[in-house]
């Protein structure tokens, strides 16, 4: 079994399928994974295979690593579509990432004013109010929404810590429409969130939260978890459509 881990706190570029030319930016530590999640459909893998030694990289290590890359990228290319935060976990869980968002903004500005920030988060940090502030200042806020199911998401997400699915939707809805959902669905033995039983109550918390947009996808990468399967085609499909009957956005990742 592969993993990915990422080097921290800058990667890339890479094309992501759905924000297009990507440069990371990993708050983790470069050795390894950091999570409130240990999915089993991680890219990272498992988070007690992964213990990191090294620590968290710093405010300041962030800024300048970011702008040594950006001045790269302004003088050989190419130039970014977007900025991302993800890596190697949880990015809100560095407990700079609130300065670190300043920072990036501003040397966005500076040096690729035309690109957006992105932050792809597991939503578990949403109700802290300086994580919350933080979100609503990127371009794309996009926090993950697996099902409403707490049996599912405590078999397959695997929270580290309390979480409470009705507390985290209405953190997301919080965000009164400066929100992305992203879904991914899968199969396994005994797991898959593709069935109406799943789908149904997820439609209704689309609902409530109001988002921008819905990012639906399924496993692209190899998984830890080697039992589990890409949903189809057409299930990403029908699930999509039944997104944009309800009068929001939906883009399906195949």
């Amino acid at each position: 079994m592969s993993t990915v881990i990422y080097p921290s706190p800058i990667f890339g570029p890479v094309h992501s399928r759905r924000l297009g030319v990507s440069l990371g930016i990993n708050l983790l530590p470069a050795d390894g994974k950091v999570c409130t999640f240990d999915c089993i459909y991680c890219e990272c893998g498992f988070n007690a295979d992964h213990r990191p030694k090294q620590k968290m990289p710093t405010r300041e290590q962030v800024a300048e690593a970011l702008e040594a890359r950006l001045i790269d990228m302004q003088q050989n290319g190419p130039s970014p579509d977007v900025l991302t935060f993800a890596g190697n976990g949880e990015p809100t869980a560095n407990p700079a990432f609130p300065e670190i968002i300043d920072d990036t903004l501003r040397l966005r500005d500076k040096y690729f004013p035309r690109a957006r920030v992105s932050v792809l988060s597991n939503a578990t940090m949403v109700l802290r109010p300086e994580v919350h502030a933080a979100l609503l200042r990127v371009d794309n806020n996009i926090q993950k929404l697996d099902t409403v199911s707490r049996a599912y998401i405590n078999k397959v997400d695997r929270p580290t810590g309390h979480y409470d699915v009705d507390a985290i939707v209405e953190g997301l809805r919080a965000f009164r429409g400066h929100v992305i959902i992203q879904t991914m669905f899968l199969h396994g033995p005994g797991v898959s969130n593709t069935g109406d039983e799943y789908v149904e109550p997820w439609l209704e918390a689309l609902k409530r939260i109001a988002p921008q947009q819905v990012m639906i996808y399924t496993i692209d990468r190899e998984t830890p978890d080697t039992s589990l399967s890409k949903a189809t085609h057409a299930e990403l499909d029908a699930i999509c459509d039944r997104v944009k009957a309800l009068g929001i956005p939906c883009q399906a990742s195949y």
